[in-house]
């Protein structure tokens, strides 16, 4: 069978349709960076013969070398065989634009912050040189931090997390942004090794899947952390514990950004009281929410 498929399989357009047939044949699911089954083989193909992963196109219809076409199909099957997210393949996702190092000590980064991030978090922070300090809460790989530490050119970045493991990762990701002396990276559950430190701005995309979307999760998720999915029965368990503590962590003034997913109406209902802003993204609308200090102050 092998043998046979290098043998009829020839170029990039050969293997891109073989590897969409079988994604769809396999049913896959799509969402870690791709949506469908047509740009994640594409994706794969290109990262196995080292081809820059936006330039399809050129390639198309090269023909490949049999160790080539070797690589391109061990890959493939990867994938559908483990049902293993192709950024755990490739060791690499994208997020604003940039390339970061992933592997299955984190949560492949899928934010909805990135995009507002791009435009230095406009229009709710009107001039990102004003920020002098920040905070990325439950970091994972640090993606976020480094946007963060772009987007706010003066600021003096922490990234936390309690996972070293994570942490870790996101070292490799700071390194190669050389953002050392920006990013500090800081262990710890939530605040804990934090002290008194406060922060013009807190951002957090905290664990917050239910327990019933956990049990439902489709095979590619069982590879991330489960402690960087799951959070409680109704997904807030992490979200509660930043709102109780995150106004003594904050500047006057300051701003709080957490993101909660699908769960809008989940916390419209447990935090009647709070004065929630709910920011819109290209990608998603009611995805993250906003406070000020001054409405958190009397939790």
């Amino acid at each position: 069978m092998t043998d046979s498929l290098l043998d009829d399989l020839i170029t990039v357009r050969d293997w891109l349709r073989w590897g969409t047939s079988r994604f769809h044949e396999a049913k896959l699911f799509f969402g870690h960076g791709c949506d469908n089954a047509h740009d994640e083989a594409a994706w794969l193909v290109l990262a196995a013969l080292h081809l820059p992963p936006d330039q399809l196109d050129p390639y198309l219809d090269a023909r490949l070398a049999r160790q080539e076409r070797r690589a391109v199909l061990e890959l493939l099957q990867q994938r559908i065989a483990r049902r293993v997210p192709a950024a755990y393949l490739t060791h690499e996702a994208w997020q604003a634009g940039l390339r970061f190092y992933v592997d299955e000590r984190v949560l492949i980064p899928r934010s909805y912050f990135a995009e507002l991030l791009v435009d230095g978090f406009a229009p709710w922070i009107e001039d990102p040189y004003s920020i002098d300090s920040a905070l990325d809460l439950c970091t994972g790989s640090g993606c976020l931090a480094i946007l963060m530490a772009h987007a706010f050119p003066n600021a003096k970045i922490d990234a936390a997390d309690i996972s070293d493991a994570a942490l870790a990762v996101a070292k490799r990701n700071v390194s190669d942004y050389a953002l050392q002396k920006r990013v500090k990276l800081v262990q710890g559950d939530l605040f804990a090794g934090l002290g008194r430190r406060r922060y013009n701005f807190i951002l957090s995309n905290p664990p917050y899947v239910t327990a019933q979307a956990m049990r439902d999760l489709p095979p590619e998720y069982r590879h991330e952390p489960e402690n960087a999915l799951a959070a409680g029965a109704d997904g807030l368990d992490i979200v509660r514990r930043i709102l109780a503590a995150a106004a003594s962590h904050l500047k006057p003034g300051g701003l709080l950004a957490v993101e909660v997913g699908h769960n809008k109406e989940i916390v419209e209902a447990a935090f009647p009281e709070l004065p929630l802003t709910w920011l819109d993204t290209p990608s998603g609308e009611g995805k993250l929410f906003m406070l000020r200090r001054e409405d958190l102050a009397f939790r």
